[in-house]
Order: C-alpha cells, then sequence, then structure tokens
C-alpha cells in the first residue's frame, strides 16, 4: 500500500494495538477486547507501580527539576521502581535536551523522532512531536523527511545503523557527514546527534521491554483510534489479556516449576563462582566460548515462544504506519545477526580496543562537554545496582548476574571481552529469557507480554524493569562505541 503521508480519512481505515503497537486493518471485522491494564505499563500491575510512587518525594522532586514533559509520564513512573537509576536518567536526558549544547533545541526533538521511527515507537514519536512544537520547531517537518533541511536528512544512514546493524559504521560514514559543504555537520554537532539517537534507539527498547502504555486521550493518538488488544493481532495469541496473570502472588499456574528454577539459578551461580576460584580458563578457550555463543544466538529467533502460530497469517493485516515512515528511510532494514551462518571470521569488536572507560569518554566528552560525565554515571549506575535480593532469597550477590546479561547483548552487537568467560551466559541465562533479550534489543517492536511472563517467574517485576534498564544501557553503550571508534578513526 502507499506509504506515503496520510490523512484523517485514511486514519480512519486503521486501528492500532496498545499491546504491540501495530496496526491493522479494520475492514478484518477486529474484535476489540477489554484493556490490558489502566496503568503505566501493560506488563507490570498498576498496583505495584502505584506503590513505589506513592508519596515518594524524591521522585517528584525529580521529575520537577529534570522532565521535560513536566509531568509524571508512564516510563518516569516504571523507572521509579529504581529511584537511583532514575535519578541519572532524567539528568542526562535533560542535558541532551534542554541544556546548553551544539544544537538547537527543535532539532534534537526531530531527531528523537527520527531514532524511535525505526522501531516504530509511537509512544516516543508522540511525545517528541509535542516537545518539538512546543520548543518552536516547524510544523510543516512533521510531514516528513522530505520537508526537513537536508542536513537533518543525511542523519538517516547513520539513524539506519545505528539502530539495527551499527557494526557496519565506518569513518567514511562520518567523514560523509562532515565533509558535505554547505550541509555539513561539525563533529560536536554529529556527537550530539549520535547521543540522541542511541539514546532513543535504546529508550524504544525500554518502552517496548516493559509495555508502556500511551499517554494520550486512548481513543485518539496522532489520527489513529488506539484499541486494546484484539483477538486478531498476532501479538494476542502470545498473550494472556490478563495483566493479573503476571502477578506472583496465589496460586498461579508453574509456581513449582518457577521456585525450582530459582534454585537451579543459584546452584548454577554458586558452581560458577567456585569455578572461577580453582582455575583460568586459557584465552583460547574464552575466544572459542565468545565465538560459539555469538553462533549460537543465530537461534534464539525473536518471537519463537509463539511460532507455533502461523505469522504469515498476520502479515498483510501488518503496516508501518504513515506517521511512522515518514520520518526514516529504507523501512525494510533491520537487524541482521551479527554471526551470519556459514561465516567463520567475525569482524569482532575487541572491547579492550576500544574501550568507553578510556577512549569513548573523553572523546564524547571533547566534543560535547560534560554529557560523558552523565553518561559514565549513568552506565555505571545500572552496572553496579543492586539490592543483593534475588526473588526471594537475600543476601545474593548478583554481579555475575548483571554482566552475564549486559555482556549477552554486546555479544549481539559482536563486542568481545577478553577477561569474560562466555560459558557464564549459557549457564545463567534461560532459553526463554535469551528470547526476550534478542528480542527487547534487536526487534523492540515485537515484545510480548508473554515472552515477558515466560522468564524469572518467580523475580520481582521491579527486578525485570531492572533488567530492562540492563539491556537499555548495554546497547545504548554498543551502539556510542561502535559509533566513536568511526569519529576516531577519521581523526586520526
Amino acid at each position: 500500500m502507499n506509504r506515503g503521508g496520510s490523512s484523517p480519512s485514511a486514519a480512519t481505515n486503521y486501528l492500532i494495538c496498545t499491546n504491540c503497537r501495530k496496526v491493522l486493518r479494520k475492514d478484518k471485522r477486529i474484535r476489540v477486547s477489554q484493556p490490558l491494564t489502566r496503568g503505566p505499563s501493560a506488563f507490570i500491575p498498576e498496583k505495584e507501580v502505584a506503590q513505589a510512587n506513592t508519596g515518594d518525594e524524591r521522585t517528584n522532586f525529580l521529575v520537577e527539576e529534570y522532565s521535560t514533559s513536566g509531568r509524571l509520564d508512564n516510563i518516569t513512573q516504571v523507572m521509579s521502581l529504581h529511584t537511583q537509576y532514575l535519578e541519572s536518567f532524567l539528568r542526562s536526558q535533560f542535558y541532551m535536551l534542554r541544556m546548553d549544547g551544539p544544537l538547537p533545541l527543535p532539532h534534537r526533538h526531530y531527531i528523537a523522532i527520527m531514532a524511535a521511527a525505526r522501531h516504530q515507537c509511537s509512544y516516543l514519536i508522540n511525545m517528541h512531536v509535542d516537545e518539538f512544537l512546543k520548543t518552536g520547531g516547524i510544523a510543516e517537518w512533521l510531514n516528513g523527511l522530505k520537508y526537513v533541511p537536508q542536513r537533518l536528512k543525511n542523519l538517516n544512514e547513520i539513524n539506519k545503523l545505528l539502530a539495527h546493524r551499527p557494526w557496519l559504521i565506518t569513518k567514511e560514514h562520518i567523514q560523509k557527514l562532515v565533509k558535505t559543504g554547505e550541509n555539513n555537520w561539525s563533529l560536536p554537532e554529529l556527537v550530539h546527534a549520535v547521543v540522541l539517537l542511541t539514546h532513543y534507539h535504546a529508550l524504544a527498547s525500554f518502552v517496548f521491554g516493559s509495555g508502556i502504555n500511551p499517554e494520550r486521550d486512548p481513543e485518539i493518538s496522532n489520527g489513529f483510534r488506539l484499541i486494546s488488544v484484539n483477538n486478531f493481532c498476532v501479538c494476542d495469541l502470545a498473550n494472556d489479556n490478563n495483566i493479573e496473570n503476571a502477578s506472583l502472588t496465589g496460586n498461579n499456574f508453574g509456581i513449582v516449576g518457577s521456585l525450582s528454577e530459582l534454585e537451579a539459578l543459584m546452584e548454577r551461580m554458586k558452581r560458577l563462582q567456585e569455578e572461577r576460584e580453582d582455575g583460568d580458563t586459557s584465552q583460547e578457550e574464552m575466544t572459542t566460548r565468545f565465538e560459539k555463543e555469538t553462533k549460537e544466538s543465530l537461534f534464539v529467533v525473536s518471537g519463537d515462544t509463539f511460532h507455533s502460530f502461523p505469522h504469515s497469517d498476520f502479515e498483510d493485516d501488518m503496516i508501518i504506519t504513515s506517521d511512522v515512515s515518514r520520518y526514516i528511510e529504507d523501512p525494510g532494514f533491520g537487524y541482521e545477526d551479527f554471526a551470519r551462518r556459514g561465516e567463520e571470521h567475525l569482524p569482532t569488536f575487541r572491547a579492550q580496543d576500544y574501550t568507553w572507560e578510556n577512549h569513548g569518554f573523553s572523546l564524547v566528552n571533547r566534543l560535547y562537554s560534560d554529557i560523558g560525565h552523565l553518561l559514565d554515571e549513568k552506565f555505571r549506575m545500572v552496572y553496579s545496582l543492586t539490592y543483593n535480593t534475588m526473588a526471594t532469597h537475600e543476601d545474593v550477590d548478583t554481579t555475575m548476574l548483571r554482566r552475564a546479561l549486559f555482556n549477552y547483548v554486546h555479544c549481539m552487537f559482536g563486542i568481545r571481552y577478553d577477561d569474560y568467560d562466555y560459558g557464564e551466559v549459557n549457564q545463567l541465562l534461560e532459553r526463554s529469557l535469551k528470547v526476550y533479550i534478542k528480542t527487547v534489543t534487536c526487534y523492540p517492536e515485537r515484545t510480548t507480554k508473554r515472552m515477558y511472563d515466560s522468564y524469572w517467574r518467580q523475580f520481582k517485576h521491579s527486578e525485570k524493569v531492572h533488567v530492562n534498564l540492563l539491556l537499555m544501557e548495554a546497547r545504548m553503550q554498543a551502539e556510542l562505541l561502535y559509533a566513536l571508534r568511526a569519529i576516531t578513526r577519521h581523526l586520526t
């Protein structure tokens, strides 16, 4: 169908599933069920998020100080389950959107829209359309990329590569942007743009991974009527249609199995710790295990938890909305496994050769003052954040588990740590969790409630939100490392 600009009359022919955000044709006799939840998340019971926000003066203070919208939005409400992290997140986001920097304010929000559009994240697009207009943006630009200055349009390629295959970015991409005559980007401007793009690609992962509900009037969003999960959307087949099924109290089906899974995970962590203390694994074996893990990730298929349903039956009903496609080019370009079948020699990014701490941080700070410090604080915060609990267990050192989650994301993007034993990933991350991680990180728009519910069934929702924060920051850092390495190569 035509993917150009939309009109109100065209918009009325479609409905949007508020769970997976897919657009479906209205003439398919869609039967509408009741909304999953009225709260900020379609995955987390409203009362659990509400309890975290009730009387939380710190969260209210942070919103007053650092929220660009001036309200406690749904992302902030869910993130407030981890107030320490929330402060680092809001401070860095406020700085890149509102404080002194190389780019004009409206451009910052338009770049956020372009980034969110790569994953069809209508939640973030709607938020930044409003902010774009409030900061003096030209309304005509919202008709699509053909209405914006060539300079902004030139970000399309790097936006696409960063979002889906960042390992393809080279110094030639950087040179093309900084050496295009009147439409050129200065390096400080480009670094600011890259920080925004990576931030909003990663935030889209959090939005979908946490089931963030729309902020707007539930009936209307950019001319489309929003609907609750319906019986003809593939995501509905993969979901239980009842948010309370995610609750970890009561006589939930499978509770015994989830308890034994928890005990088994605890036991594996204990055994791995003992093996670490017994002796070192050779460097050659570490490399082999990394390559084995990258190749095994090929078979972790996004959405394979419900592949028993004939996906092809639904493909004709799902389109990218024109409200989204107008902000991107090449909408069919997506994630492709770093370790493709049949390829033996992987162009691995050795983390020790270009680290955030020793290389990326200083480059960002030099070209875009102070953002490096804020990003570094945010990365360190999420990586070290712990309450020393695992579900019902207390006084647990979760460092090993947090590192496995972070490094598995980097592994899927081809980044290897020489000092890490990737055998731990297979020991600590069950298949359903790997499917969830790959989906949230690489294809976030495909995330379903069933995927969220299927792993760590005995863990608290706040612990799963912590997982999403780790995935988000690991993804952002991976994208940043590839972009900053290309900029460094351009400069040398």
